[in-house]
């Protein structure tokens, strides 16, 4: 079983948008429920190899007028915010010899497309506003990728992911491709698998650290991630399960903007489809695919989305 495609999601899982649904500065963040988890989450290959991974994420998401959102140091009367995010990943499998554990290391340029829209409270009177931002998101990169297997079906991975704020970020805009703050990310995912029936399971848990942005003054709380996917594999090469996300606020974020609007604690859940296919390109190179479809069911000050769709790509080279 470790001879099929790695699907990179040890370093993956834990990437997210610039518009992601909790409650934090905007009502943004860096996780969003449901595209935490892939297939093989746990395992690290035990060869050395190189891999590409290829994601794109659309995400449209709202909070309605009737809810404040901190943003640039202000507030705003509901939130609209949609996002077309690229991330490209190149990750290191180790030569670390025979043994249950394999280290990896990873490193993601991400591209990001954003559009907000907003309504202002001026005085006595309400403006609507939107703008739209395109560039380099905040890099990130995973220094460490720990895999150990308890046997060939049992499988876990620990990783540390640190984002960068590198993005061009305006404190005066409501759509940015930054979110101005360093972000530290422990994550631990484990697989599961029955090959007698065809079956796979994955968890992904998370704690995501944010440092405060220094030019609104706003700290967001710290959240715990979790993804789960159950997938039933078939014999040439397909993969359909289903995904249940969450994302819960740890605490209320803090600053003047938060404390006037207690907090801003929040949370999300997300269930929803995805499908697999793994390949062989030219019958030697290894090729995996997936597509899922993860919508909001459940949302406290956070964007609630019905379109969050994620693909990936993965090669091994």
């Amino acid at each position: 079983m470790l001879k099929r495609m790695f699907s990179a999601s040890a370093f993956i899982v834990t990437l997210g948008l610039p518009f992601a649904a909790h409650a934090t500065e905007g009502a943004l963040g860096r996780p969003i429920s449901g595209t935490g988890v892939q297939a093989d989450a746990g395992i690290v290959p035990p060869e050395p190899d190189w891999f590409v991974n290829l994601a794109e994420i659309y995400y449209d998401g709202s909070i309605g007028s009737s809810r404040s959102v901190p943003i640039g140091g202000k507030t705003t009367l509901g939130l609209d915010g949609k996002v077309s995010f690229t991330l490209a990943t190149l990750l290191k499998v180790w030569d670390t010899g025979p043994g249950p554990w394999n280290f990896a290391s990873s490193f993601t340029l991400p591209y990001a497309w954003t559009s907000a829209s907003a309504t202002l409270g001026i005085g006595n009177r309400a403006a609507g506003l939107n703008q739209d931002a395109s560039g380099l998101f905040d890099l990130t990169f995973a220094p460490i990728i720990a895999g150990y297997h308890f046997s060939k079906t049992e499988h876990i991975a620990f990783s540390l992911n640190i984002w960068a704020p590198t993005g061009k970020y305006d404190p005066n805009s409501i759509a940015n491709v930054s979110l101005n703050n360093w972000t530290f990310i422990p994550t631990v995912a484990y697989t599961k698998l029955v090959p007698s029936i065809g079956m796979e399971f994955d968890a992904t848990a998370g704690v995501q650290f944010y440092t405060r942005n220094s030019a609104t003054d706003y700290q967001n709380a710290s959240l715990f991630t979790l993804d789960l996917m159950a997938l039933k594999r078939f014999g040439n090469g397909v993969g359909v399960g289903l995904i249940v996300g969450t994302v819960q606020q740890i605490g209320n974020d803090s600053g003047p903007t938060a404390d006037k609007l207690n907090g801003f604690r929040g949370y999300d859940w997300a269930v929803g489809p995805i499908v697999t296919y793994d390949t062989k390109i030219g019958g030697k190179t290894p090729l995996s695919m997936t597509l899922r479809w993860v919508p909001t069911v459940s949302s406290k000050n956070r964007l609630s989305s019905t379109s969050t769709v994620m693909a990936t790509a993965t090669v091994a080279f």
